[in-house]
């Protein structure tokens, strides 16, 4: 299969950052207030970086949806669209994004906001790869990934996936070669998910760390 025409949009998967709702695993070292500013943090920096990269349209995928009064107190920057995440678990999720994007005539990189590393120049090396591949993939060191990039749409590459485990990357992988694609896979990086991932990035600690 060849690659498509490589209009980028970049998707960023976010929840509200809610206190008790976001970095559930991370409540027991930070509590619940540190958590989620943590995870505030990390969602605008992915959006900065999103934009830097100048690659194309950035969409903000997130639930509950914008207008909710979760955000009301969120100043996100400016020049972002917005969509509400699909019903479902997170490959429905993906997948929905996904289609619609490329039915749309855009290629999409799908990523979320955990993982400091996934900066603009990241970004462009990944819009890069789709020119002539398939697909790109950036794995989680924890075996999950942190960007998938696509030229072409087919729901298996987010159907049955167990997601939230360290098969993530390497299931699809998997369907990505029964497909026949090129698929350009980048260096592993890290993701703030669980209590030892912060040690890894300690400027981005909450000044405090309990309720």
């Amino acid at each position: 299969m060849n690659a498509g025409p490589c209009v980028i949009r970049t998707i960023v998967f976010a929840k509200a950052p809610q206190p008790g709702r976001v970095k559930t695993r991370l409540i027991p070292a930070l509590g619940r207030s540190a958590a989620a500013e943590l995870a505030q943090r990390l969602l605008l920096q992915s959006l900065h970086f999103a934009l830097e990269a100048n690659l194309g349209a950035v969409e903000l995928c997130a639930t509950p949806g914008v207008p909710h009064p979760a955000w009301k107190h969120i100043r996100l920057p400016e020049g972002l669209e917005h969509s509400e995440q699909a019903p479902g678990d997170l490959g429905e999720r993906l997948a929905q994004a996904a289609r619609r994007t490329i039915e749309n005539k855009e290629a999409v990189l799908l990523i979320g906001t955990d993982c400091p590393q996934l900066q603009a120049h990241v970004l462009q090396q990944a819009a890069e790869a789709l020119k002539t591949h398939d697909a790109t993939l950036i794995p989680a060191t924890d075996g999950g990934y942190v960007l998938f990039g696509l030229n072409h749409f087919e729901p298996s590459v987010f159907a049955d996936i167990p997601w939230s485990t360290a098969a993530v990357a390497e299931q699809t992988r998997a369907r990505c070669k029964q497909l026949g694609w090129r698929l350009k896979v980048h260096p592993a990086l890290h993701d703030i998910d669980t209590p030892e991932d912060l040690k890894k990035y300690p400027d981005l600690l909450p000044e405090y760390a309990a309720d």
